[in-house]
């Protein structure tokens, strides 16, 4: 077990015990989230681990968000891609459930970046004692502000007159802040910057093609340095404290906790 695997079931434990149902886990991309959600549900007996990724959008239905809304909504994560009205009721299905139910949870399958036939979903037996959902903008608080500030990046260059931020930034005051009122408890794992973020996005690419540590091509570096500019403003929000109250694990460029 890691030290930051450590440290957060440290907490989560003590989070459990004080009477937490739900508690949802945030953090950057390639932070260590879904290895550690493992690591919880093995150690907390009752627990289940939900992703916030397997509630996307269809990707007809982001394929029609970017026809009516913006054309960078075509790419998966920010406000605006996830099925929140699906992901509130799993969760409501889930704390209800009965020792002899059988509630099934989506799966997304980010290789044919769509959701996957119900047929094919979770399926979670039993009644949860607790329930983990972690996510990258878990949290994260509304700024009606940002839609109206310069481009941060080269892909908020292409949304000019802030219509993609001010749909997120509308996302995130409505459904995803009433998302976040579900939650009885939050964890927040804080990267020391967002350059660390491109560093492990990278090294999660070079995991999933059964790749060395280094050997990433430089076409593909690339691209991950464009991809996660989608995620700069919120991820930098959340690093700064602007989200719900929770507690915290700091770490540093090698996810040690510090």
């Amino acid at each position: 077990m890691t030290p930051l695997v450590s440290r957060l079931l440290a907490i989560a434990s003590q989070t459990v015990d004080a009477g937490a149902r739900i508690i949802f886990i945030a953090g950057p991309q390639g932070v260590g989230k879904s290895t550690a959600m493992a690591t919880l549900t093995a150690a907390i007996p009752g627990s289940v681990a939900l992703a916030l990724d397997d509630f996307y959008l269809t990707r007809a239905e982001r394929e029609a968000l970017a026809r009516d809304v913006h054309p960078l909504f075509a790419t998966r994560g920010p406000p605006g891609t996830h099925d929140i009205a699906l992901s509130m009721e799993t969760l409501t299905r889930l704390m209800a459930a009965r020792p002899e139910d059988r509630i099934r949870v989506p799966v997304f399958d980010k290789a044919a970046d769509d959701r996957r036939a119900p047929a094919d979903w979770t399926v979670v037996r039993g009644a949860p004692r607790v329930i983990f959902v972690e996510g990258w903008v878990l949290g994260v608080a509304a700024d009606p502000a940002a839609a109206e500030a310069p481009p941060l990046n080269a892909v908020e260059a292409r949304d000019a007159d802030g219509t993609w931020r001010a749909y997120q930034e509308a996302q995130l005051a409505g459904p995803y802040s009433r998302l976040w009122d579900v939650a009885d408890a939050f964890i927040y794992l804080d990267a020391p910057g967002f350059a660390a973020v491109q560093d492990w996005r990278i090294e999660q690419e070079e995991t999933t093609r059964g790749l060395a540590p280094g050997t990433l091509d430089a076409a593909r570096c690339d691209w991950v340095a464009g991809f996660i500019l989608h995620y700069q403003r919120l991820t930098e929000r959340l690093l700064a404290g602007h989200r719900r109250p929770g507690a915290a694990i700091a770490v540093d460029r090698y996810r040690q906790p510090v």
